[in-house]
């Protein structure tokens, strides 16, 4: 099953086209894009901190938890020679909920798939080629 579907319009400027959406993924002008969509990194923060708010949200649902508003940020610290990458993840709640409350939201918000993607020992990528006539 195809999740993601990128093709290369001009310069860095890609489209990518998940079912039936359509997003533009670009690099900044400091490194040789026109800054048209988000950067690769910045799509994988993003999803990291929906997939988070999205899991918060369901199991406070099924709970019948009333959170109100709940706001997920994400700061990526891209990896180097000397350490991975490294994501914090922020994540705002009303102060009414209870400490247990608190405590157990902090570990959903450690299952959503994502998360568990990212931090998974069994990941694995595999690419082909594919070569076309022009």
């Amino acid at each position: 099953m195809k999740h993601a579907v990128v093709r290369r319009r001009k310069g860095y400027e890609h489209e990518l086209d998940i079912r039936e959406h359509r997003l533009i993924v670009d690099e900044p002008e400091s490194s040789g894009g026109t800054d048209q969509g988000p950067t690769p990194p910045e799509l994988l923060a993003a999803a990291l901190a929906s997939c988070t708010a999205i899991t918060i949200e369901m199991y406070a649902d099924r709970k019948e938890w009333d959170l109100g508003n709940v706001e997920v940020s994400t700061d990526l610290e891209e990896a180097t020679a000397d350490s991975p990458a490294k994501f914090k993840v922020h994540i705002e709640l009303p102060a009414e909920l209870t400490e247990e409350q608190r405590d157990r939201i902090l570990k959903i918000a450690q299952k959503c798939p994502v998360h568990r993607v990212l931090t998974g020992s069994d990941v694995e990528i595999e690419d082909t080629l594919e070569l076309i006539e022009g």
